[in-house]
């Protein structure tokens, strides 16, 4: 433990998985640098996590929120749009608590999830300084900043064709705009495939629209998320090494400090699985020759189609290789687990693969047997296995995970990226060019680098390292 520093920092997590762990290893990283910690959580993850594992840290909850129930009916941007509306002043009440029980005198500042934005108002009524933390990635974090500043009317006249502009009209009176071109992406069908002008590699379709809800309601959130109001800096969850350009551009759309501290997992260990784990695959795992095995897991929130889950399935099977494949129940419409797999495919599990609901991610990617990881690529998914320097198939759901599936595929090329609808012998020729072809070898190669550099980014001395040590001292000085 460093020199204590005598301040209090209140953490302000999305409840969900994918913020939920950065968070809480933002919150180790600060707890080991001297500070106390407070965690405000909503009422829908308050008791269903292991926060025993947390002795150090103080929570409280925010009443009022919504239900798991509403989660499922509202899906998630919607859901983090009327979070918001309704947390603001329960947030304030547990702020004033705090006060009341002497433990806000010391508050250093507030570090809300940027999609709960609504703690940096709760925090300027205390005037206590507010800190934004992005657990996605710094260049997804440039595309909403880009996205969030169109004038919402504007913008869906555009998309129903009554705005009276052609595109080449709109290029020529909006040239000054760089965020002009993101429109093509709507209102022409066949100009999803181009490249964003001066956001090399993406194309319009990579671009972080959300699946789970009305372009309307993306363009709403990412309007509230990008508006750092009196927010004193941002921290992002990556390295220096893996998106120097994106970070420098960002601070400067910001004008505000941005301090990249990643990847967190590696520099402080944390485990709050919100669903149960499944060990048994490590010890199917231990049987397995190094190198060897398929890991595949979409994530907490993304969902499958029967088909596509058929095609996976015989895809894998064809593939020869041995496999774990986490399936999470409900997330193929219309079943509760794995009754939409072919019957023939039991005897394959039953061979060569193992089948689990939940599975200890960060345990699995490090073990030797992992030669692969099929993935939806979302940020903590797409460091954790950079950080264990595993090559990656790559098929994003929504949002983000499409930037960061095209910048495994093409800027890091430590992935391969599956587009379109899945079929069986694509999925098959993909498997066997990374597990089994010379491309696989060199892929493995670049990642085994990429490893080694965000590995020496947490070190003592590294990129990430400084970083945090700056934003210590910046916080220090509010």
């Amino acid at each position: 433990m460093e020199e204590k520093a005598g301040r209090r920092v209140v953490l302000v997590p999305v409840p969900a998985q994918g913020h939920i762990n950065p968070m809480m290893q933002l919150g180790i990283a600060l707890h080991l640098k001297g500070f106390s910690i407070t965690v405000a959580l909503t009422e829908l993850n308050h008791l269903t996590s292991p926060w025993e594992d947390f002795p150090d840290f103080q929570f409280v909850t925010i009443m009022g929120g919504l239900s798991e129930s509403e989660f499922k009916k509202l899906g998630p941007v919607e859901f983090l749009i009327k979070l918001n509306d309704m947390c603001e002043s329960s947030f304030k009440d547990c702020l004033g608590q705090l006060l009341q029980q002497k433990q806000g005198n010391d508050i250093a500042c507030v570090i809300y999830d940027e999609y709960m934005h609504f703690a940096e108002a709760a925090a300027k009524d205390f005037n206590f300084p507010s800190v934004i933390f992005s657990t996605t990635n710094a260049t997804a974090f440039v595309c909403r900043f880009l996205l969030g500043r169109f004038k919402e009317n504007w913008f869906l006249a555009l998309l129903k064709g009554t705005s009276g502009f052609s595109v080449s009209d709109l290029h020529k009176s909006l040239n000054s705009c760089r965020a002009v071109s993101m429109v093509l992406f709507f209102i022409e069908p066949g100009e999803q495939d181009k490249l964003v002008p001066e956001f090399h590699p993406l194309r319009y379709k990579d671009l972080p629209t959300s699946a789970f809800a009305p372009l309307e309601s993306s363009l709403k959130l990412y309007t509230n998320v990008v508006n750092k109001g009196t927010a004193s800096a941002v921290i992002i969850n990556t390295a220096s090494c893996l998106e120097s350009s994106s970070l420098s551009r960002l601070e400067q759309d910001l004008q505000a400090p941005v301090y990249p501290i990643g990847p967190l997992h590696k520099a402080a260990s944390a485990s709050c699985s919100l669903l149960e784990e499944d060990r048994s695959c490590i010890e199917w795992l231990n049987k397995q020759k190094p190198s060897s095995v398929i890991y595949i897991s979409l994530g907490s929130l993304a969902l499958m189609e029967h088909k596509e889950v058929v095609e996976m399935a015989w895809g894998l099977a064809n593939s020869n290789q041995p496999f774990l494949w986490v399936i999470r129940p409900g997330s193929i419409p219309g079943s509760e687990w794995t009754e939409s797999l072919p019957e023939e495919f039991g005897r394959i599990v039953s061979e060569r693969g193992h089948i689990v609901k939940w599975a200890p991610q960060k345990e699995v990617l490090s073990h030797s047997a992992v030669g692969c990881f099929w993935s939806h690529c979302g940020w903590n998914s797409t460091l954790e296995s950079i950080g264990e320097g595993v090559p990656l198939i790559c098929r994003p759901f929504s949002g983000d995970q499409r930037v960061n599936a095209r910048y495994l595929d093409r800027i890091w090329r430590v992935g391969i990226q599956l587009e379109g609808e899945l079929e069986r012998g694509d999925v098959e020729k993909a498997l066997r060019r990374l597990m089994a072809d010379e491309e696989g070898v060199v892929m493995k190669k670049r990642a085994l680098c990429l490893k080694e550099g965000v590995e020496a980014s947490v070190r003592h001395g590294g990129s990430s390292h400084n970083s945090l040590n700056e934003f210590v001292d910046f916080i220090k000085g509010l």
